[in-house]
């Protein structure tokens, strides 16, 4: 059974950092492209950064680039995303994803707010 566990949100102020982590397990991690996306509320998702299989093609939405941070360590089957600078509109629902499947995590929330 495919499962993808996120965790590291939480309410952080603006300026502040956060480290989202997911957890994979039931597939071979190393061999797929992983993303995370982000789901606002009221909006729809948004596709915020993807990561080659090897660890060293990676994408992000302008909106995030330069303040975001993509990683993975196939030998701990897990995806990283490091977030700083964080503003009020990167409020959102994270979740991981393995790209060209249905596979998805059930997201972590992350609120930026004073």
């Amino acid at each position: 059974e495919v499962q993808l566990v996120e965790s590291g949100g939480g309410l952080v102020q603006p300026g502040g950092s956060l480290r989202l982590s997911c957890a994979a397990s039931g597939f071979t991690f190393g061999s797929y492209v992983m993303k995370w996306v982000r789901q606002a509320p009221g909006k729809g998702p948004e596709w915020v950064s993807h990561i080659g299989s090897g660890g060293r093609s990676v994408k992000y939405a302008n909106s995030v680039k330069g303040r975001f941070t993509i990683s993975r360590d196939n030998a701990k089957n897990t995806l990283y995303l490091q977030m700083n600078s964080l503003k009020p509109d990167d409020t959102a629902v994270y979740s991981c994803a393995v790209v060209g499947t249905s596979w998805r995590g059930q997201g972590t929330q992350v609120t930026v707010s004073s």
